[in-house]
């Protein structure tokens, strides 16, 4: 008798998804009670990222025998690929909104304006030079206990410098320490996973119950605009990067399928960034690569998010009745672009940095409120192009540097883990 298959980690997921939606709309006082779940899991996941960055980072630098100029080049490299692929994402998203006028005809209430004037009160301490002190920790151990991923990678980055300085028994001591750290973080990732579809079931439930299926149609044009304009910027932007940087598409997809779904139905990058990091090892890309690149571009590629903006402000601009010369909307996605930099640790970020570009332009803060009711939705979908941006930085960094290796797996992960996040080797484009 044949041996019944095991329904994969993305079948489990969706089918919670599912029963998430059914469960919040039929019994929504129920679904409240659920949250804990989803807590559990998002709590679980995040424990592991700080010694995830840290280990990884520190290995790739001080471990391979990096030098200085290599790690500078990395990151010079990246910097140049995210400014770009964001300005894209900002020209993507102001030609979606002056085309499809979703503000237009909006009526904004002044109760509204409380929530909108809280966030642009955040949003005036947010300064090129507060960022740059927000980079350098106090603490690392606070650090670490906040997830403050771009404090993290700076501390690990200044660490791994020092131990590569250090020669004989001790830094192999460390970098033993470390390399168990994190090979047992990602075993831990695993078993974590296996719990993944309880906790985003429960997810959807809560946020299905607390909103209801109406909220829909509630700025229907808004949230279409935005998915529209995200997978615009999918097939005019991601998929050409890809194509010139001859990434394998169809395992690139299938390695990131799982941690695109975590982060579509939890709306959390941070939740989805272990399992990430591991299925882009699993594809090719070098330890060294994936722990630079991904955590940075958390602070500086946000594709989706910086897309969102776009769309966000030009939307209260039309609500409020405001005509915005195309000089004006460049100068306010300069701004935009400039003010997105390294806030991703800020509660409502998104939200915070809207506020803080509406009220340097003298636009109504209601308007934030007024997307703060439709909000989540949105943020699965920025979120879920957040991570795949990210991902696709790490191979074509890879590629740039000539270091990605497709038929060579990680040695922390068998042939047969490899097989189930990112499928068989296929024959690379010519």
């Amino acid at each position: 008798m044949a041996r019944r298959r095991t329904p994969s980690l993305t079948m489990m997921i969706l089918l919670s998804m599912v029963i998430g939606v059914l469960i919040g709309n039929f019994f929504p006082a129920f679904s409240q009670s659920l949250k804990p779940l989803s807590t559990v899991f998002l709590r679980m996941i995040k424990s592991v990222i700080a010694p995830i960055i840290f280990g990884t980072l520190v290995i790739g630098i001080a471990g391979h025998g990096d030098d200085m100029k290599r790690v500078g080049r990395l990151a010079f490299k990246s910097i140049i690929y995210f400014e770009i692929v964001t300005t894209l994402a900002l020209f993507i998203g102001l030609a979606a909104v002056n085309l499809t006028k979703p503000g237009v005809g909006v009526t904004l209430s002044g109760a509204s304006a409380t929530t909108g004037q809280q966030l642009g009160q955040t949003a005036k301490g947010l300064t090129p030079s507060t960022f740059l002190e927000h980079v350098v920790p106090t603490s690392v151990v606070e650090a670490m206990a906040n997830n403050e991923v771009l404090q993290i990678v700076f501390w690990s980055i200044l660490f791994a410098v020092g131990l590569s300085q250090v020669r004989g028994a001790p830094k192999a001591a460390v970098l033993g320490v470390l390399e168990g750290l994190t090979e047992t973080m990602f075993k831990f990732t695993g078993y974590v996973m296996k719990y993944a579809p309880i906790g985003i079931g429960a997810a959807i439930a809560v946020t299905v119950g607390h909103s209801g299926l109406g909220v829909l149609k509630n700025l229907g044009v808004l949230i279409l605009t935005l998915y529209g304009a995200l997978v615009v910027f999918g097939l005019l932007v991601l998929l050409p990067v890809a194509l010139i940087a001859r990434v394998p598409l169809r395992r690139f997809l299938r390695a990131v399928k799982d941690p695109a779904l975590i982060a579509f139905s939890t709306t959390s990058s941070e939740a989805a960034l272990p399992r990430a990091m591991q299925a882009m090892e699993a594809i090719g890309v070098p330890r060294r690569i994936v722990a630079f690149v991904m955590p940075t571009g958390y602070s500086f590629n946000l594709d989706g998010t910086t897309l969102y903006l776009a769309v966000a402000s030009i939307f209260a601009a039309q609500a409020a009745g405001v005509h915005l010369t195309l000089g004006h909307q460049l100068t306010m996605m300069l701004t935009l672009m400039l003010t997105s930099k390294g806030v991703a640790a800020v509660p409502r970020a998104s939200l915070v940095i809207l506020s803080g570009t509406l009220a340097s332009f003298g636009l109504p803060l209601e308007a934030v409120a007024l997307i703060l009711g439709v909000d989540e939705l949105m943020d699965m979908a920025r979120t879920t192009v957040n991570l795949v941006g990210n991902c696709l930085a790490t191979v074509v960094m890879a590629r740039w540097e000539n270091d990605f290796h497709p038929d060579a797996p990680p040695p922390d992960l068998t042939p047969e883990e490899v097989e189930t996040i990112a499928g068989p080797p296929e024959p690379l484009h010519a």
